[in-house]
């Protein structure tokens, strides 16, 4: 995987013509962000409507100097620039150069920031394909940003070419051509195609297809324009003749889809603004605003020609890596001659750039050929510890239930806490009871259950107004598993581990494990008084001894069909802490053996959940915990978040400084299910 070192330039607004500078530059051996020497307040002064940048707004060149001449007038400035790159260029890497401005310099927006030039030797920057430049955007639309595989993503292309142009003096788009182009360009990834005649382009069509389609991608081809500093696009209405959507609008649409598109192109003229008007007002920013965390748009009229070069080597480019910044780079050289190159401009919230990852390890030194957890399988010392990512597979992420009761309860707190479920489960019992967020979670179990799965359900099963979630979970988990013999529960049942241990509260793995043959005994955690009272099957089977033929499943933070036994809330997991470190003795030495001396697989987590963290320390507080340095850990990221994973490699560095001193973590970049289709085989061939 591509590494960068990462600069982000903000600008505050003081007072008038008068904005506060500040960097901060991280590079991927480095775990901290430093500022680069800035000991004092930098200060930059720019009008926008300065003589300097009227003067020079048909010559791209002198423009561009007279910019870079008013961010970098500063020395102290023009000396942070400098060092950042000439730390990227020593180490070899790309500087990924993030342009960030506040919410209290909108006017800074409507500037043509892709024109800079280097402080230093004059070239351009926004051209160079080692410097990977884009303006960083923020969003008040906290959802996460999920980073999909390559191989499963979505796109539609939307081409509006309404039947009376002409009476607007508009030239007539070539669809056909356009839509070759976009087919081209997104050779693997799935279309979903609007355009007339039979699909007309529509506001109501296109928000339609994202609805059903769910796309990765929205790729809109139409004329657009600023009308008395209002964005409008020129879609197509039912009778294909031009209608016009103001930006307001189709951002309002697309701020109300459930998953809205990752990444937007509007191949539209003046989609990101004239380069003269309010450039906030315009489409590009208000998509960004609305829940697209990138759009590649278009701040002035774009040449036809520029488009048939630029857009082609822009899709062949992120087919590549993903890496949406680094196309656009590459992109924007390949017209570097046309009077234009600097119209398309990418609006971007994502972090890490990236649209997609790849799965596996995050590099080579700290991989895994399974050869090494193979080995411990077959030796019985292998434990997997299985996360929230497995069962997000059927029921979502847990993060979408925080969001819909924090909406629905008002929850008061940080914006960033909402999709933490311990938070806001902790806001309901305080506010509303203590029996109300485990009401509310099997009441949305349930719900999301039947939603997702209304058409596997029998008759009799759909008509009933209430159904445990374990019964509906459990129908749908057995569906799944006859559907796909790569289903993760499916694999990890014919795998002879003796110990499963879960953070989950659903019966799939001892279902899995039924059908394959083996009969698996059931253990809470007993965390609380009233689990630890009660018999364990090590209590009525004293010569009992897990094995492959009949493993333990040992529930680390309860089941469905047992409320006492659940850990929902943030009060839960601390009382979980206590209650498992202090009642060691009720801990079968069987599990705390697992614990502290075989390898262990983390499959399904993210790091700054409640759950691995807990998990993380109940480790640690463990007789012989320091045995596991010995081994190479296997930990696998669920589908990772833009926003909460940046680096892989400085993932693996923080899991190793928070387990174990000397302990090995290999970090698998993915889902559980891809590491154990390789794992399975591997296995399978040993």
């Amino acid at each position: 995987m591509q590494q960068y070192a990462d600069l982000e330039l903000s600008l505050h607004k003081f007072d008038a013509g008068r904005y506060s500078v500040q960097f901060r530059f991280s590079q991927p051996q480095s775990e901290a962000d430093t500022g680069l020497g800035q000991d004092k307040p930098a200060w930059v002064e720019l009008n926008p409507a300065d003589e300097a940048f009227e003067a020079t707004i048909l010559d791209s060149d002198a423009y561009g100097r007279a910019l870079s001449a008013a961010l970098f007038g500063d020395p102290a400035l023009k000396m942070a620039f400098s060092q950042a790159r000439a730390s990227a260029q020593a180490q070899n890497l790309p500087l990924r150069f993030r342009l960030w401005i506040s919410a209290s310099a909108p006017e800074l927006h409507k500037l043509r920031w892709e024109l800079l030039r280097d402080p230093q030797n004059d070239s351009p920057l926004a051209t160079d394909e080692n410097i990977y430049f884009s303006r960083y955007f923020s969003s008040l639309d906290w959802r996460p940003v999920p980073l999909h595989q390559k191989g499963g993503l979505r796109a539609l292309v939307a081409i509006a070419n309404p039947s009376d142009l002409a009476n607007y003096k508009l030239a007539p788009i070539d669809s056909a051509g356009e839509l070759e182009r976009a087919r081209t360009g997104l050779a693997d990834i799935h279309l979903t195609e609007l355009h007339s005649p039979g699909k007309p382009a529509s506001i109501e069509q296109i928000i339609e297809a994202l609805r059903q389609e769910t796309s990765d991608i929205l790729y809109l081809v139409c004329h657009g324009a600023m009308v008395n500093g209002r964005a409008l696009l020129y879609l197509e209405g039912v009778d294909g003749k031009r209608e016009a959507v103001a930006g307001e609008e189709l951002a309002l649409r697309i701020k109300e889809l459930q998953k809205p598109p990752r990444l937007a192109v509007l191949v539209s003229c003046q989609s990101a603004g004239d380069g003269t008007a309010e450039t906030l007002s315009a489409i590009a920013p208000q998509l960004v605003a609305a829940g697209i965390p990138a759009v590649v748009a278009m701040q002035s009229n774009l040449r036809m020609d520029t488009a048939a070069r630029f857009l082609p080597v822009f899709f062949r480019e992120l087919q590549k890596d993903g890496q949406i910044d680094r196309a656009l780079a590459v992109a924007r050289g390949a017209v570097r001659n046309q009077p234009d190159f600097w119209s398309p401009v990418l609006f971007m919230r994502l972090k890490s750039g990236r649209l997609w990852y790849t799965p596996g390890f995050s590099s080579r030194e700290g991989g895994s050929d399974y050869q090494t957890e193979v080995r411990y399988i077959n030796r019985g010392r292998c434990t997997p510890i299985i996360g929230p990512g497995l069962l997000e597979s059927i029921l979502g992420p847990s993060g979408d239930i925080a969001r819909l009761w924090a909406e629905t309860f008002r929850y008061p707190m940080a914006p960033f806490d909402r999709d933490a479920l311990p938070k806001v489960a902790q806001y309901l019992s305080t506010d509303k009871g203590e029996a109300v967020p485990f009401d509310e979670y099997e009441e949305t179990v349930q719900r999301l259950l039947r939603k997702n799965f209304q058409p596997d359900l029998p008759a009799e099963m759909a008509a009933r107004k209430w159904v445990e979630p374990d019964a509906l979970a459990g129908l749908i988990g057995r569906k799944r598993r006859e559907s796909n013999h790569l289903d993760a529960y499916r694999v990890l049942a014919r795998l002879p581990f003796p110990i499963y241990i879960t953070a989950n509260p659903d019966r799939l793995l001892e279902d899995a494990l039924d059908e394959a043959g083996r009969k698996p005994e059931v253990m809470l955690s007993p965390w609380n008084a009233t689990l630890a009272s009660r018999k364990t099957v090590f209590d009525l089977q004293p010569d009992y001894e897990p094995s492959a033929e009949r493993p333990l499943v040992f529930y680390l933070f309860g089941r469905w069909n047992d409320r006492s036994s659940l850990v929902l809330t943030e009060d839960e997991y601390i009382k979980y802490l206590i209650g498992f470190t202090s009642n060691k003795a009720f801990v079968p030495e069987q599990v705390r053996l697992a614990l502290s001396d075989t390898l262990l697989l983390f499959l399904g987590f993210q790091t700054e959940e409640w759950a691995f963290r807990v998990i993380f320390h109940s480790i640690l507080a463990q007789a012989g915990s320091e045995l596991l340095g010995q081994y190479a850990h296997i930990a696998v990221q669920v589908e990772p978040q833009d926003e909460r994973t940046l680096e892989p490699l400085r993932a693996r560095r923080y899991l190793e400084k928070y387990f174990i001193k000397g302990a090995n973590i290999n970090l698998f970049w993915g889902r559980a299910e891809d590491y154990l289709t390789g794992l399975m085989q591997k296995w399978s061939e040993s």
